[in-house]
């Protein structure tokens, strides 16, 4: 017990006084509830410089390779005109990242409802979904590099693998902050305890 206030039958008493009340430590249940929460989720503007200047290569090469792609012509316009493209692995491939992302919206919004209504059997579920995705995913995604590999390599041969690679890392970064916005945690909602 963490000491109180003394009442005349001889023990002690304890009072909580405010929401801001701290304690000794001793009694794990009121000291939990006594910490104060952060004010606001992290944020992704407290990385490092050198996190930035990754960032900002990443989306600078993704932003080189689209707008040059073949040095005649753009990423977008081989993408629809260009006959050196093997369409039915192009196709192949975008129903896998297709695939992909609607799993990952899946899981977020679930994540999120779950963290709105924090019932502990919608929890386990969401970490049980989660979990089973994730060797779907992983093998999805990597079928969808093979097939984008095979369909882009007659324009660019040994190339296609790191230009890939830099679209997906592009891709990696831009991702976060898009969904941050989306499925922000409300932090001021009025506690009952």
């Amino acid at each position: 017990m963490s000491g109180g206030t003394p009442v005349a039958g001889g023990g002690f008493m304890r009072q909580r006084h405010s929401q801001g009340y701290g304690s000794s430590g001793d009694d794990l249940e009121d000291d939990a509830c006594s910490r104060m929460r952060p004010s606001s989720p992290p944020s992704p503007s407290g990385r490092t410089w050198i996190e930035i200047v990754e960032n900002c290569l990443w989306l600078a090469s993704a932003a080189f390779i689209v707008y040059f792609g073949d040095r005649r012509s753009n990423l977008i316009y081989l993408l629809w005109h260009d006959g050196r493209i093997r369409r039915l692995p192009l196709y192949l491939g975008m129903i896998g990242v297709g695939l992909n992302l609607l799993i990952f919206i899946y899981t977020s919004i679930l994540a999120w409802s779950i963290r709105r209504f924090d019932e502990k059997l919608e929890l386990k579920k969401w970490e049980i979904t989660s979990i089973a995705a994730l060797p779907f995913v992983t093998l999805c995604g990597l079928i969808s590099f093979c097939l984008f590999s095979f369909a882009l390599w007659p324009i660019w041969s040994f190339l296609t693998l790191p230009l890939l690679f830099t679209l997906f890392m592009a891709c990696m970064v831009i991702i976060p902050y898009i969904m941050i916005g989306i499925f922000r945690p409300n932090i001021d909602e009025l506690r009952t305890d």
